[in-house]
């Protein structure tokens, strides 16, 4: 056998090949797989979406208006402006402490 012949031959198969894959690939969904069921998502209009998320928008609104209403007064404890300390009451304090610890001192 000589080589042409060989390489003939070679190329026959490969156009046979080529043409067996191409007909397994036309038979494939190029699209997204289905699920187990078979059944289909349906896709909402932009109308619809629009007017759920209005509706939603309107929704958050409400919710913040009046949930700002219900608390009235701030939950932080630092949010309210406090009085300075007297430099009388900060030394009294101050004794008291002191006090304390020197007690925990001498306990331990």
């Amino acid at each position: 056998m000589s080589l042409e012949i060989i390489l003939e031959e070679l190329r026959s198969q490969r156009s046979q090949l080529d043409q067996a894959i191409a007909a397994l690939q036309g038979t494939l969904d190029v699209g997204r797989p289905r699920k187990a069921g078979g059944r289909q998502r349906s896709q909402m209009s932009a109308a619809a979406r629009a007017r759920i998320g209005a509706a939603k928008k309107a929704w958050w609104a409400k919710q913040k208006r009046n949930s700002g209403a219900a608390k009235g007064k701030p939950t932080l404890i630092h949010a309210t402006k406090r009085k300075p300390m007297s430099s009388a009451a900060r030394k009294k304090l101050s004794t008291i402490t002191k006090a304390g610890w020197a007690e925990r001192k001498k306990a331990a």
